[in-house]
C-alpha cells in the first residue's frame, strides 16, 4: 500500500473517531446547534421590530419582519460555525493532555492523520450544523428567490472555507492550552467575533469609534459576501477580504498547529 493510501486510510479512521466522539457527547453537539437557533428565533421574534429600524423599517409589519430575517440569517449561519470551535479546541486539548497522542505515536499510523481527523471532523460538524440552522431559517420565512444554483453552491463553499480556516485556528488554540477547560476559555474569542460583526445590525449603525473594529474583522466581510450571494446585495471588496482572511487564518493555524504537534512528538 502506498504512503498516500495509508494517509487516506488513517485520516478516514481519525475522522470517524472524532464523529463518534461527537455522538457520544450529545449535549455538546446539541449546544452547538441550539445556540444559533435560539439567537435566530430570539432576534427575529423578540427583537425583530426594534432591530429592523436599522434597516429603514420599524413599522412592525410583515415586510419589516421578513427584511430583518433576510438580513439576520446569513449572520447566524456564520455564527453557527463559530459555536463549533470551542468543542474542537477542547477535543484537541484533551487528546494532547490525556495520553492519547502518546499512544498514537507508538502506532504505525500516518503522523498527520491525527490533525487531519480533527480538521475534517470539525468542518463536517460545522456543515451539518449550518444545514440544520439554515433549514429552520427557511421554515420561519427566509427566502433567497434571486440566487442562482451557482450562487447557492458558492455560498456553501464559502461557509466550508470559513469553517476550515477557523478550525485550524481552533486546533492551534487547543494544542497550545494546558487542558480542556483552558482550551474552552481560550477559544471564546473565536465565538465572540460574530457578535461584534455585521451579523445583527449594519456597521453604519454602530458607534463611530467601533465601526473599524466591526468592519475589518474576519466575520464581517464573510457575512457580507454571503448576503451578496444569497440576497443579491453589493459584495464589493468583501469577497476578496474574506478570501484573504481565510487564507491567512488557515496558514497561521496550520503552521502553529504543526509546530506544536512536532514539539509534542519529540
Amino acid at each position: 500500500m502506498s504512503s498516500l493510501s495509508l494517509a487516506v486510510r488513517d485520516s478516514t479512521t481519525m475522522v470517524r473517531r472524532n464523529l463518534l466522539h461527537a455522538r457520544r457527547y450529545p449535549a455538546l453537539t446539541l449546544n452547538v446547534v441550539l445556540t444559533p437557533l435560539i439567537l435566530l428565533l430570539l432576534f427575529v421574534y423578540v427583537f425583530g421590530d426594534v432591530m429592523s429600524t436599522g434597516l429603514g423599517g420599524g413599522g412592525g409589519g410583515r415586510s419589516d419582519y421578513a427584511a430583518y430575517l433576510a438580513y439576520l440569517a446569513p449572520g447566524i449561519l456564520m455564527m453557527t460555525i463559530g459555536t463549533t470551535l470551542v468543542g474542537t479546541s477542547v477535543s484537541v486539548a484533551d487528546d494532547m493532555t490525556e495520553g492519547i497522542m502518546a499512544r498514537f505515536r507508538t502506532m504505525a499510523i500516518h503522523r498527520g492523520s491525527v490533525l487531519i481527523g480533527h480538521v475534517a471532523g470539525s468542518v463536517l460538524r460545522s456543515v451539518i450544523s449550518v444545514t440544520l440552522v439554515g433549514a429552520v431559517a427557511v421554515a420561519i420565512g427566509f427566502r433567497s428567490v434571486d440566487a442562482t444554483a451557482l450562487e447557492w453552491l458558492a455560498a456553501f463553499l464559502l461557509l466550508a472555507l470559513v469553517a476550515l480556516a477557523f478550525t485550524w485556528m481552533a486546533i492551534a488554540v487547543g494544542m497550545a492550552s494546558p487542558h480542556g477547560e483552558a482550551a474552552g476559555n481560550n477559544a471564546v474569542p473565536l465565538v465572540i467575533l460574530p457578535f461584534i460583526s455585521s451579523a445583527f445590525v449594519p456597521v453604519d449603525e454602530m458607534p463611530g469609534w467601533f465601526q473599524p473594529v466591526a468592519e475589518y474583522q474576519p466575520f464581517t466581510p464573510a457575512i457580507e459576501t454571503l448576503r451578496g450571494l444569497l440576497l443579491g446585495s453589493e459584495i464589493g471588496t468583501s469577497g476578496w477580504l474574506t478570501l484573504a482572511w481565510c487564507v491567512a487564518l488557515a496558514v497561521l493555524g496550520y503552521q502553529w498547529s504543526k509546530a506544536l504537534f512536532n514539539r509534542a512528538s519529540r
